[in-house]
């Protein structure tokens, strides 16, 4: 860079972090990848444009505030649900002497499998006024109709029963690098085991539960097939309206940008509540694992709290897929086993999932090691496609592709830049978490040892923060699996996947044909997950 050009240009690019910050390997591909993420909200841009004063009206009509009223009151309980569900189960399953520990922490974090439009419908089928508790509370005590479940309460069980696993695989992450001499020198100074818990640990805990709720908080933000199946209106059915019943793409885009502009203020709250302290030791801290906290006369109990949350958000709509199955195969609907299809699903997750741990790396880095204007912006873009729908996300994906990268248009690689849009802050605020508590001195040693920045990387710091990134590729992974709008848009001719035959099948009442390759989604996407998990080490 010339005298000039270094003292017009120094000082701003000094504020962003590109002079005197992070090296070009990290902030080159964190450029590169927040482009791609600014795609489908500049299509959105574009295409709002084109409504006009249509657009202000419809905005500002009532109809449309009481549905955001609705939308953020959904947002709050469902996070603050799952936030309530997971801590305990986490620490249950990591920290404490719970009979099968192991396989409790497997199957509270299942759920995260079952799509949205699959739960929704067994909700409905098993629950509802008329469903299948109904009938057997019937035969046995007369009891001829339940409450309606649909509305809030059913769409607010629903979705907290399918999220709360982004918190719980967050805060197991963080609970496996925390240092137990913080909690003994805590026991030492006279405060109790809930004390040092409530004083020590949560503080401790709260990147890790501030990631997994924003999750949780986008994820229902952009949901539409629990809150369809479920009758309660939200921003996005409305969007979803416009899209394909009333064939308005201009006012559909609109809704979504403003759906851009929810995500943003719920990043907003994330940020306000990481504050400045630093969650890893100044010091080398204990290497040893933390002791097992005995439960005593509360380990029953906390064994029925877990077999509760299973029974309600794993055992009752496997038992409902179950049940379709054997019904439909008794009224002599054909039953197929969609090899095909699941082969596709398990190869496009995996890229997927792979992609989005390599994209979420360098924003993750330059996060935490190197904070300034460049690395929070790029971090705060992540999260705007996970609170997108799907179909707005391909559709400008469609728009790109073919006007500008027709090479790539109908191709396999468009449907995983697809994915790592919608789900790369999975990733991110895994990583992200697990770095957060390694302490930069490491790091700082080894370099001062002679070792280059990647070498530091791989021997030090990616080690370190192992179980962050496999519990971000596990949620990417899940994620793709069961993604739907997305996959029937941008997947390439005669590329079936389960969550398109799910969709297939259910959209021509062939129910034992939706329930097979349901039932086979959940099967697939369990063992990568409970291998993982089992992997995991016991703190």
């Amino acid at each position: 860079m010339t005298p000039l050009f270094a003292n017009l240009l120094g000082p701003a690019l000094r504020r962003v972090g590109i002079i005197n910050g992070p090296p070009v390997i990290l902030w080159a591909p964190g450029l590169v990848i927040g482009a791609f993420l600014l795609l489908s909200p500049v299509y959105l841009a574009i295409r709002s444009l084109g409504a006009g004063d249509e657009l202000w009206d419809a905005f500002f009509r009532l109809r449309v505030l009481e549905i955001l009223l609705r939308t953020l009151l959904l947002v709050a309980t469902v996070t603050g649900a799952s936030i309530l569900l997971a801590l305990p189960l986490a620490w249950l399953t990591i920290r404490t002497d719970l009979p099968l520990a192991r396989v409790w922490g497997v199957l509270v974090a299942l759920p995260l499998v079952i799509p949205s439009y699959v739960a929704g419908f067994t909700v409905v089928v098993a629950l509802g006024p008329r469903g299948m508790l109904q009938g057997f509370l019937e035969s046995l005590i007369g009891i001829e109709r339940l409450p309606d479940i649909n509305g809030f309460p059913g769409a607010m069980l629903t979705l907290t029963l399918l999220s709360y696993p982004y918190v719980l695989l967050t805060v197991r992450a963080a609970l496996q690098r925390l240092d137990p001499s913080l909690e003994d020198s805590s026991r030492s100074l006279g405060y109790s085991r809930w004390a040092t818990y409530r004083r020590v640990i949560i503080p401790l805990l709260r990147p890790s539960v501030a990631a997994g709720g924003l999750l949780v908080a986008l994820y229902t933000l952009s949901d539409f097939g629990a809150v369809s199946l479920l009758r309660y209106e939200t921003f996005t059915w409305a969007i979803f309206i416009q899209y394909e019943a009333a064939l308005d793409r201009t006012l559909g885009a609109a809704f979504s940008l403003a759906l851009v502009f929810l995500a943003l203020t719920l990043l907003v709250g994330e940020i306000l509540t990481r504050g400045r302290s630093r969650y890893y030791r100044v010091d080398q801290g204990a290497v040893r694992p933390a002791a097992l906290i005995p439960l005593g006369r509360w380990r029953w109990p906390a064994v029925g709290f877990c077999a509760l949350v299973v029974s309600l958000s794993l055992a009752l709509p496997m038992s409902v897929l179950i049940y379709w199955v054997v019904r439909g195969v008794g009224a002599g609907e054909p039953l197929l086993v969609l090899w095909a299809a699941a082969g596709n699903s398990l190869m496009v997750s995996g890229l997927a999932a792979a992609a989005a741990v390599l994209a979420a790396l360098p924003i993750a880095a330059l996060s935490v090691r190197y904070p300034g204007l460049l690395s929070s912006l790029l971090e705060r873009i992540t999260y705007v496609g996970f609170a997108l729908p799907g179909i707005a996300v391909a559709l400008g994906l469609v728009f790109f592709g073919a006007h500008f990268a027709r090479f790539i248009y109908q191709h396999l690689s468009l449907l995983i830049l697809a994915y790592v849009i919608l789900f790369l802050p999975a990733a991110v605020g895994s990583a992200r978490t697990s770095l957060l508590q390694v302490n930069p001195r490491v790091e700082e040693a080894a370099r001062s040892l002679g070792r280059a920045p990647l070498q530091v990387f791989a021997s030090v710091t990616l080690p370190l923060v192992r179980p962050g990134i496999l519990a971000g590729a596990a949620l990417v992974f899940l994620l793709t699996m069961k993604e739907l709008p997305a996959t029937l848009i941008l997947r390439p001719i005669g590329f079936p996947t389960l969550a398109t035959s799910i969709w297939s099948a259910a959209s021509e009442a062939f129910f034992a044909q939706a329930a097979a390759p349901a039932l086979l989604l959940i099967l697939v996407s369990s063992a990568p997950l409970a291998f993982l998990m089992l992997r995991e080490r016991r703190a």
